[in-house]
């Protein structure tokens, strides 16, 4: 498939944090509808990849583009706006380590802030939205609970019920599940799943090795701020030609 006709493209992306070079030269396709998990060592440049992605982080070198929005970054650049950071960071929705919900808010009124405020959508419809993405997410029982009152679990749960409001293109996940006590892990990945089967193109950073081998059309190897494997989970997994792929997935094996 062409780099047009792909939901996301990526090209050159390089990024520094002061003299620490991060990404070095990110290139990057994903098809409409693709599960790809993301996949290497601490420190590999994988969260770094994925908040450029949401422009959380903005790249110094390099061009992206995901769905119609595309940006190109560098000397002479022009960056994109406050405004058209927030209508894109809509268009992907992005599920944290950490859940980050508003801890004064009920659950439903956390799912319902961004379709009401960012989409001004009114109240009965935005409620009724939330209302379906909490059945979705298996926490309807929940809708009048505060986060305080949830388990890990749940509150991930809802984190994603959350992003899924917004109606995104895509779908990002950082390390989801790895805050999570192991019981807990279950019943987000079970949700994930559900979304994947369902076609969303989503992009997980994850360590759940069995659940991107279940889940992932593609599987993509970073170590030191590159890419050096990609291909179907098997592939990759069994079949590494790179010697610090090889290792790491051995480790995987052992444990």
């Amino acid at each position: 498939m062409s780099a047009d006709a792909q939901m996301i493209s990526v090209s050159g992306i390089h990024k520094s944090f002061d003299d620490h070079h991060v990404l070095k030269g990110i290139d990057l396709g994903i098809d409409k509808g693709e599960v790809v998990a993301l996949v290497g060592p601490s420190g590999s440049g994988k969260s770094t990849l994925l908040r450029c992605l949401n422009l959380l982080v903005i790249p110094d070198r390099g061009e992206m583009r995901i769905g119609s929005d595309r940006f190109v970054f560098g000397p002479g650049a022009r960056l994109p706006g406050t405004r058209t950071q927030a209508n894109f960071r809509a268009n992907t929705g992005m599920v944290f380590q950490h859940f980050n919900l508003f801890p004064h808010l009920s659950v439903i009124e956390n799912v319902m802030e961004g379709p009401r405020y960012a989409k001004g959508m009114g109240r009965e419809a935005a409620k009724a939205k939330a209302c379906a993405l909490l059945i979705k997410v298996g926490l309807q029982d929940k809708a009048a609970a505060k986060p305080n009152q949830l388990s890990g679990g749940q509150k991930q749960r809802v984190a994603i019920a959350r992003a899924l409001a917004m109606e995104p293109a895509v779908m990002l996940f950082d390390e989801a599940t790895s805050a999570l006590d192991p019981e807990l892990v279950s019943e987000v990945l079970s949700v994930m799943r559900e979304l994947a089967a369902e076609g969303m193109t989503m992009i997980i950073v994850t360590h759940e090795m069995s659940f991107a081998r279940d889940v992932a059309d593609k599987m993509i190897f970073m170590r030191d701020g590159q890419i050096v494997e990609q291909g179907s989970p098997a592939e990759v997994m069994d079949h590494s030609k790179n010697p610090s792929a090889q290792s790491f997935f051995s480790n995987f094996r052992q444990a």
